[in-house]
């Protein structure tokens, strides 16, 4: 399988561990950064391998930062993505065979080294179920398609926008 990773600072390390993993298990992998432990901006990371994943570049994209909230949010904004924040072997599955989801986000900060691989190995290795399912992607899919339909770009609510805490 074709993957596409990328992190943020706080997923550095999980990702460091996690790309011999995938190569171990036999898949091509591309690792979109970042490099360091440094602070960074995942929209960038989350921007670059959901832009690779709805090209048709990578057949997945994996995402990890400290939450996986971020990654999720921003990787969702791809026309094409069906993001999902993971947090155990259940949501893996179920986000591969109801959602057909083609990128996994992951929050590093929250999940033992263990889990993380139990989580992306049983991720990759699910595959979409079809049947009911397929009628709710395509109404997501379009979703998708109507767009924003006039809401606000900052709170996808008409007439609102986001303001500074202060």
């Amino acid at each position: 399988m074709r993957i596409a990773v990328g992190c943020d600072h706080r997923g550095f390390e999980g990702k460091r561990k996690l790309l011999p993993l995938l190569k171990e298990w036999g898949h091509h992998v591309h690792d979109f950064g970042c490099e360091t432990h440094s602070a960074c901006d995942y929209p960038d990371y989350a921007g670059a391998v959901a832009k690779a994943v709805a090209c048709g570049d990578y057949e997945v994209g994996i995402l990890l930062d400290g939450s996986g909230i971020g990654m999720s949010i921003a990787a969702n904004k791809i026309r094409g993505i069906r993001a999902a924040l993971v947090h155990d072997e259940v949501t893996a599955r179920l986000a591969r065979e109801s959602n057909h989801s083609n990128v996994l986000c992951i929050g590093t900060d929250l999940l033992s080294e263990e889990v993380l691989r139990r989580i992306v190995g049983i991720f990759l290795n699910s595959s979409f179920a079809g049947g009911r399912h397929l009628r709710r992607v395509a109404k997501i899919d379009q979703l998708e398609a109507e767009g924003l339909g006039g809401a606000s770009k900052a709170t996808g609510h008409p007439h609102h926008s986001v303001r500074p805490a202060h």
